[in-house]
């Protein structure tokens, strides 16, 4: 399946990548604060319970999925959140809302087809 983003193709592939580095907590932190600002991989690693090879991993993914862009300054590898990424992400997720929305309007027109159809006699009793 490719989806249609309307400014481009976004491959099954790329899907996957996005959404999988958005599945981890820590990931989704260094997308936060790398959005706020920039900040170097060492900087990064100084805020997490772990080690500076686990940070650089944890970029390393976000940085296949295009939610953050690595540029060298210097010594210092300075790490920068992608928003167009981000809006990227957002309308997957709204045409994923639209195709179930329609789901289930599709759903609910079914059953008010089917629900005048059902004949009731109201003499009838329940048998106990």
């Amino acid at each position: 399946m490719v989806v249609d983003t309307s400014e481009q193709h976004v491959t099954e592939l790329e899907i996957d990548r996005l959404f999988h580095a958005l599945a981890d907590a820590t990931r989704r932190d260094i997308v936060r604060l790398t959005l706020q600002g920039e900040l170097s991989v060492s900087g990064l690693a100084d805020r997490f319970p772990m080690s500076f090879a686990a940070v650089q991993k944890h970029v390393a993914v976000l940085e296949r999925s295009g939610l953050v862009t690595k540029q060298r300054r210097g010594r210092e590898q300075l790490v920068h959140g992608n928003v167009d990424t981000i809006r990227r992400a957002n309308r997957l997720l709204e045409q994923f809302e639209l195709l179930w929305r329609d789901r289930l309007d599709r759903f609910a027109d079914v059953l008010s087809d089917t629900l005048p159809n059902i004949q009731t006699n109201p003499q009838e009793k329940a048998h106990p």
